[in-house]
């Protein structure tokens, strides 16, 4: 599966992303807003706190999820992305959250938050 161009655009359009991970037996736990960047045709969620905060853990662990953004409502899969995305998704972090304090901005850019990087994909 793959997130359609509308969806895409409600991503691009849209600061802030709900998430939640499932639980073991299957339940989504409470939705927790953060920031999200596209990076071409994938969505992904960084933690600004660090790989250790709660929403994070569980996410990568449970590996499966939901995400609301905009009016879109998507079963996802949570996935670490590869290495070379790093760079290019701080950068759209930056194209996309620009306005907002740098102090702000940098909570979710820069080297630290390799380590606090999922993409979601969707599953449905």
């Amino acid at each position: 599966m793959s997130w359609t161009e509308q969806e895409l655009q409600q991503v691009d359009n849209t600061d802030e992303l709900q998430v939640s991970s499932r639980r073991p037996d299957g339940t989504l736990r409470p939705y927790v807003t953060i920031w999200t960047a596209r990076l071409g045709d994938d969505v992904y969620v960084r933690s600004a706190y660090g790989p250790d905060n709660g929403w994070f853990r569980r996410a990568k662990a449970s590996g499966t999820g939901r995400v609301r953004v905009g009016g879109v409502e998507r079963d996802v899969r949570f996935e670490v992305p590869d290495d070379g995305v790093h760079a290019p998704l701080d950068d759209a972090y930056r194209a996309k959250y620009g306005r907002y304090d740098q102090r702000i901005v940098s909570t979710v850019i820069g080297p630290a938050l390799v380590a606090a990087t999922l993409r979601a994909v969707p599953q449905d």
